[in-house]
């Protein structure tokens, strides 16, 4: 799909979610006009199908593609639930601490149910336990997908997709998330009908949120679905929590002027105000990131945050990243200093063989710059 032509279903998929989230019958001259195949793109991009399926159903507008959407994501999220419900309580019998993330508890804030669609259920563990975890997982079905150093991913069919955390942020990450989550078990609080569950305070799940969209926003970027969350969670909660704690936390986070800007323009989308020039060029890079963010934003990320805006330093950065990223990308180099060179040559010949696509796609878009 041409560029002009995403931005302009991009607006409309917008305009329905709005809709659906205030629960206002879009306005008929604007459905007319409607490319519903087209719109149906744009939406899976961004996760929206759901809440775009319900705006459409109450203009009296069932399109078979929508409709499957939202009956899907109705059946994953009660799916999801009782599986997590039966780790949960598989937890509480192993003493294992556990507290869920992002939107697990988003979803139930949502007006209608299957409307926030879920891709995965992310889940913070006691890591001194993860292989218990590793274990327990196995014994409930799932498939280990991926291991990395601190989330292993796990998949069962039909829709099962759960992400246990060790840490919330690693070191190599923009910003100072990685050193502020370190410390995050003293800011937790238990439950009342749970002897290991956990759960965020409404302040410190708002700061967790945006450190989460700010990690997205600065590697590939984040979709409108963030700025959803956003307006949602501030509808429910904005006039009862405490600013100044919320503010004096994002100023340690280094991320105070990215709240204010995300928070600023969810609150305009989502309540239908005009939007200024600055607003329409953020919204856009929302608009044209999707979900996951795309290549062309992180190559322009990296060099952004990484590179201090040098093509140069990310350069040299990409050739020979610091520790802290190095054994991320290859494990094995933390068993001894001396493995160090050799894993720097094993990335470099790995990114020219097994990566050279990707690679090249780099310097291609470097050249543009």
């Amino acid at each position: 799909m041409e560029k002009c032509e995403f931005r302009k279903n991009a607006a409309d998929m917008i305009y329905l979610t709005a809709c659906a989230i205030n629960g206002k019958i879009p306005k008929q001259k604007r459905v007319e006009a409607l490319d519903l195949p087209k719109l149906f793109e744009v939406c899976q991009e961004h996760i929206l199908s759901a809440s775009v399926a319900y705006a459409l159903e109450s203009a009296g507008i069932k399109d078979n593609d929508f409709t499957q959407a939202k009956e899907k994501a109705i059946r994953k999220n009660i799916l999801l639930d009782a599986e997590r419900t039966k780790i949960f309580k598989r937890f509480e019998a192993e003493k294992i601490w556990y507290l869920p993330l992002k939107g697990c508890i988003l979803k139930d804030w949502y007006p209608n149910l299957g409307m926030r669609q879920m891709s995965d259920n992310d889940i913070l563990i006691d890591d001194s336990r993860r292989n218990d975890v590793k274990d327990i997982m196995k014994e409930y079905g799932f498939e280990l997908k991926a291991e990395r150093e601190a989330v292993d991913e796990y998949l069962k069919e039909p829709v099962y997709n759960f992400e246990m955390h060790g840490e919330l942020f690693m070191e190599y990450q923009v910003g100072a998330m990685a050193d502020y989550y370190r410390g995050i078990k003293s800011r937790m609080l238990k439950d009342d009908i749970n002897e290991y569950g956990y759960h965020f305070s409404n302040e410190e799940f708002y700061l967790f949120m945006l450190a989460h969209e700010y990690k997205h926003f600065t590697l590939g970027g984040t979709g409108v679905r963030s700025l959803v969350d956003t307006y949602v969670f501030l509808r429910k909660f904005g006039n009862s929590l405490d600013w100044g704690y919320v503010k004096s936390e994002l100023q340690k986070l280094g991320i105070a002027d990215f709240e204010r800007n995300n928070r600023d323009l969810a609150i305009k989308v989502f309540s239908m105000k005009q939007l200024n020039i600055e607003d329409k060029k953020l919204l856009d890079y929302y608009a044209m990131s999707g979900t996951y963010g795309n290549r062309n934003n992180h190559i322009e990320n990296m060099v952004k945050y990484k590179g201090q805006g040098s093509k140069v330093k990310f350069i040299l950065y990409r050739l020979f990243p610091p520790m802290s990223a190095l054994k991320v990308s290859v494990p094995w180099v933390t068993k001894s200093k001396l493995l160090i060179p050799v894993a720097y040559l094993y990335r470099f010949f790995r990114g020219a063989t097994k990566h050279r696509k990707s690679v090249a796609d780099e310097f291609k878009h470097l050249r543009k710059k």
